[in-house]
């Protein structure tokens, strides 16, 4: 079957934002005027397509990061000829709706990963907040083309210059505004477009009729000036165009349009566009500028990725008849299909039946069912092409961040970079039969979501879940009871310390044992070195001229991964850790895995403990805004809890806002202080910044148990 929609009219798109700057209810509209859904989904009602889990609709918060396809025609063609309106100018766009809540960033930047452009949300009362600030971040790393859109400028106290100019002051200069608002608040009726010089209002019970109209005359010297701007602007990214307009002539539109595009898949050009998503205002120019100004596959350069065996780089074009490649970027557990698999496919055609290669684990996949994924309901398909967004139906080892390819063309992509987990909490089975579900259930949640973590108290026996905030964990343990009808006690939240080492070490293990019978030997040399943080655990192995037979070596590294586990200083994870195996002797008829294993152990351990091991604590990312009157009090506390404040900023309404790092040990509790401290009228956000050492004094305090 040959693809539908060619690449150039494929979009593979994300919707991201703070949380309640409206993205959810964003995407319920482009899902309504797409056609996908007859009913427009209402956030505050709980009955939105996108938010499909209970919980998510329960809270009014995004959880997951939900995918869509839907279709789109540019709005100029619903008054062109019948020929026109034909089916070649739909556009397919693949959508993924992300949270903006902070305890769920990897869904964030696990998407990003595999789109190729995103429409970015602002709330029109508070402009630019700390999420908007670290998805934007996120964005730059994977180097995403975007738009914004300026959402809620029906609401009291909606201001389009504070919210675009907080874009220019706190995320880039290269926003620029392609329309303004006729009107703000109960008064918004409508938007002027700076490139057409037209004016839209929008009609009908869903604003699904969109009228021209006159620019009112109150605003016209206003759009004139604001569209210099934006023409001298794009005429800037091409010589053609600058020579034309210097002297004294205008590109005509397409040329504009086709200039904007450029310089926006370069990301050096945001497009700034504005409207009311729940009063069903500007969402078809939405639609319409992500077909215009965000990148199809075909407008980026190859996918980059390794040959296996040589490491040596290899490019993926983005075409059908090249050799398949895939990035996998999402497992979830589904009551009806069980494990899902979301992926994007980078080049060829995937079809039902092959078997395909996960080049990350060295494991052959049958591919036997593929979905094309719309929110919660799904349509299965016989095949898929490059460009598109699917999942595929029990895969046996593929997790986030692996590489599906064709076995005969193998390529490793690049894979995605998760935070460690900063938050811990002891959790309980309350009935024996809870108890057997329970390790099913945390071993399928674990394979979902990278930065949940399970553990044991080697001491106690009890269970320890780790994740990046509160309300992460509260909905792991909400969907143990749903989805698995686990119930479980928990304990109180603790920091999730980590231990890592600051020297290099070198130290033997020798495990020697002779009872009767056959013994037991093994003997392994050590070198340990301590790593870039966030590289995790490296195992070299430089055994030369048989010292340890090649057998053994996995157990070797099998004792020192399990040694990592319990830190040598107050027994946390150890990580960051580079560990060479350089020397060792065995025994014929002794000589065991579980010998071997022992002595990696031991070695390991008696050299940590020489190279200057440290305990590191999670350090999180503060912003506190609150009213300018309590300045002294807020920034004194902060500084108390060993904070360090980087920028004080001035906000609307005589507000502040105090941006510090300080350690999550010293941050529970903090919203009843700031409470408290601000007579109720100040909030903050928090966010997980880096892992550092704890001083001495604290790290004593830990060690006893009292931190």
């Amino acid at each position: 079957m040959a693809q539908k929609y060619p690449m150039d009219r494929v979009r593979d798109i994300g919707i991201i934002a703070h949380i309640d700057a409206g993205k959810t209810t964003v995407t319920e509209r482009i899902l309504f005027y797409t056609g996908v859904s007859h009913k427009i989904g209402e956030v505050h009602e709980g009955d939105t397509v996108m938010d499909w889990m209970e919980q998510e609709r329960e809270r009014g918060i995004t959880i997951t990061a939900a995918a869509t396809t839907c279709y789109w025609k540019p709005t100029h063609i619903a008054s062109a000829s019948p020929e026109e309106q034909s089916n070649k100018h739909e556009h397919q766009i693949n959508i993924i709706d992300t949270p903006g809540h902070i305890d769920f960033t990897v869904e964030v930047k696990r998407s990003l990963r595999v789109l190729d452009g995103a429409v970015v949300v602002f709330d029109g009362v508070a402009g630019v907040e700390p999420q908007s600030e670290t998805n934007w971040h996120y964005a730059d790393d994977y180097h995403v083309p975007r738009i914004c859109f300026i959402n809620k400028l029906d609401r009291t106290g909606a201001s389009f210059e504070n919210s675009f100019k907080s874009i220019i002051d706190r995320l880039t200069p290269n926003a620029v505004a392609i329309q303004l608002p006729i009107g703000l608040e109960s008064d918004l009726k409508g938007l002027v477009d700076l490139l057409t010089m037209k004016a839209y209002f929008f009609e009908g019970e869903k604003g699904e009729r969109m009228v021209e109209g006159e620019i009112p005359a109150s605003m016209k010297e206003e759009v004139e000036q604001r569209r210099s701007v934006l023409i001298e602007k794009i005429v800037e990214h091409d010589d053609d165009a600058m020579a034309m307009y210097l002297d004294g002539k205008e590109p005509d539109l397409p040329t504009l349009k086709k200039i904007l595009r450029k310089a926006t898949i370069d990301v050096k050009f945001i497009p700034v566009l504005c409207g009311s998503a729940l009063k069903n205002k500007g969402i078809q120019h939405v639609l319409d500028a992500v077909l215009d100004y965000l990148p199809s596959p075909l407008d980026l350069p190859p996918v980059k990725g390794l040959d296996v065996d040589s490491g040596s780089e290899l490019h993926r074009k983005p075409d059908s008849s090249e050799p398949f490649s895939a990035l996998a970027f999402k497992v979830a557990t589904d009551p009806y299909v069980g494990t899902l698999t979301f992926f994007r496919i980078y080049s060829g055609t995937l079809k039902k039946g092959v078997y395909v290669t996960n080049t990350t684990k060295d494991k052959q996949e049958r591919i036997s069912r593929i979905l094309r994924i719309h929110a919660d309901h799904r349509e299965e398909v016989d095949e898929l092409y490059t460009g598109d967004l699917g999942a595929l139906v029990g895969l046996k080892y593929t997790t986030t961040g692996d590489t599906l390819c064709d076995p005969d063309h193998p390529i490793l992509l690049e894979k995605i970079d998760f935070p460690e987990p900063v938050i811990s909490v002891r959790v309980e089975p309350k009935t024996k039969a809870d108890q057997e579900k329970m390790g099913m259930a945390l071993k399928k949640l674990a394979e979902e979501d990278p930065t949940f973590k399970v553990g044991g108290d080697p001491d106690t026996g009890e269970l320890i879940i780790s994740g990046m905030g509160e309300l992460h964990l509260d909905v792991i343990v909400d969907r143990m009871k749903r989805e698995f009808h686990v119930e479980s006690s928990v304990g109180r939240p603790q920091v999730a310390y980590k231990e890592t080492i600051t020297a290099h070490a070198e130290a033997e293990g020798k495990y020697i044992k002779q009872s009767g019978g056959r013994g037991q030997y093994g003997h392994a040399k050590l070198r340990i070195d301590p790593l870039e943080q966030g590289k995790g655990f490296e195992f070299i192995n430089q055994i030369k001229g048989g010292s340890i037979p090649h057998e053994y070596i996995p157990a070797v590294e099998k004792g020192v991964r399990e040694a990592l586990g319990r830190g040598v200083v107050a027994g946390y994870p150890l990580v960051d850790v580079q560990v060479t195996l350089y020397d060792g002797s065995f025994h014929e008829v002794d000589s065991s895995e579980a010998a071997f294993k022992m002595a990696g152990s031991m070695a390991f351990q008696e050299a940590a403990k020489q190279a200057k091991p440290v305990i590191l604590e999670p350090i999180m990312k503060v912003q506190v805004i609150f009213p300018g009157d309590f300045m002294g009090d807020v920034t004194g506390d902060i500084s108390s809890k060993r904070g360090r404040i980087d920028a004080m900023n001035d906000r609307m309404n005589n507000s502040k806002a105090v941006d510090a790092l300080v350690p999550l040990s010293e941050m529970f509790g903090y919203a009843t202080n700031l409470r408290s401290m601000t007579q109720g009228r100040g909030n903050f956000t928090m966010e997980f910044d880096h892992f550092a050492a704890v001083p001495q004094s604290i790290a004593e305090l830990i060690k006893e148990g009292k931190k």
